[in-house]
């Protein structure tokens, strides 16, 4: 009932069980540290420089009057 035949099993596998290598496991490492640090500055930039508008409302419903009457 083998339907995978010439598939890797997973002891074939190179990095499976803690068997990879080191350079490897520095550059995973370092891909998600990079995307962390990038993620870090997007946020930062859009939290800092986004700017909400004030206005509630549309052209046919002017929406919140604050005119003292």
């Amino acid at each position: 009932m083998n339907n995978l035949q010439g598939e890797p099993t997973l002891e074939q596998i190179d990095d499976y069980n803690g068997t990879e290598s080191p350079e490897k496991r520095k550059l995973v490492r370092n891909i998600i540290i990079g995307l962390l640090f990038i993620g870090a500055i997007y946020s930062a930039v859009k939290y800092n420089f986004s700017i909400p508008s004030d206005y509630v409302g549309t052209a046919e419903n002017p929406g919140i009057t604050i005119d003292k009457r």
